[in-house]
C-alpha cells in the first residue's frame, strides 16, 4: 500500500454501518438498492423494510455488485446503489473491472469495511491482515470516482455527488463490528416479487 493510502486509512473515522445506511436511505426516492448478504442487507431491511426498490441478497456472497450492475444496465435512467461488505467484495473483485469497462453512469457501490467476515464468525479479511485497500483496488480497476469517506459528513457528501452526477462511483467506509439489530426475513420469492414491482417490471 502506498504512503498516501496508509495516511488516508489512518485519517478515516470508524463509523457505524446502520447509521450510515439510514443516512443513505433518507436521501433516496426511486433509486434501486441491492444489499449484499449478511449485515449489509440486514441494516438495509431495518432502515427501510417496506421499500420496494430494495433487493436483499440471501446466501449469494459477492454478487451484490454484479446484480446492481445488471439493474443499472437494464434501467439506465434509474440510479442504483450496491451495498457490500469488504469480505464479499474481495470474493468477486473481477466485478470492479467489469463495472469500469461498462462504465454505467447510474451505478454507485458502497463498501462497508470492518476488516472481518462478520456473518461467519468474525474472521479477519485481507483488509485487516494485509492492509488491502478497496479504494486503491477500485481505482486500479478503472473506477476513477472511488473514495474513502473520512467521516459521516463526507459519506453524506459522496452519496449526494453519486445521486447528482455521473458514475460509476465507489464509496468506502470503515465501520465498527456492531451487529445488525434485525435480520431480513428469508423469503426470496417475496423479495423478488416486491423488487420487480419497485422496478416497474411485470412478472411473466
Amino acid at each position: 500500500m502506498s504512503g498516501e493510502a496508509r495516511g488516508m486509512l489512518r485519517n478515516t473515522k470508524v463509523m457505524n454501518r446502520f447509521d450510515l445506511t439510514q443516512l443513505l436511505v433518507a436521501k433516496l426516492k426511486d433509486e434501486a438498492v441491492v444489499g449484499g448478504i449478511g449485515y449489509s442487507n440486514f441494516d438495509l431491511w431495518a432502515s427501510s423494510a417496506g421499500r420496494p426498490q430494495n433487493f436483499y441478497m440471501l446466501g449469494s456472497m459477492g454478487l451484490a455488485v454484479p446484480i446492481a450492475l445488471g439493474v443499472a444496465i437494464a434501467q439506465p435512467r434509474r440510479k442504483v446503489f450496491a451495498l457490500e461488505g469488504d469480505g464479499s467484495l474481495l470474493m468477486q473483485l473481477g466485478c470492479l473491472a467489469t463495472v469500469a469497462a461498462r462504465a454505467p453512469r447510474n451505478l454507485a457501490i458502497v463498501v462497508w469495511d470492518n476488516g472481518a467476515y462478520a456473518i461467519t464468525g468474525g474472521q479477519a479479511t485481507p483488509a485487516a491482515q494485509a492492509g488491502t485497500d478497496i479504494v486503491a483496488i477500485a481505482r486500479g480497476a478503472g473506477i476513477a470516482r472511488s473514495n474513502w469517506a473520512s467521516d459521516e459528513a463526507e459519506f453524506e457528501a459522496l452519496v449526494e455527488q453519486a445521486l447528482a452526477g455521473d458514475g460509476p462511483w465507489l464509496i468506502a467506509a470503515r465501520i465498527d463490528g456492531q451487529p445488525a439489530a434485525r435480520q431480513t426475513p428469508r423469503d426470496p420469492v417475496l423479495h423478488r416479487q416486491r423488487f420487480m414491482q419497485g422496478m416497474g417490471v411485470r412478472e411473466g
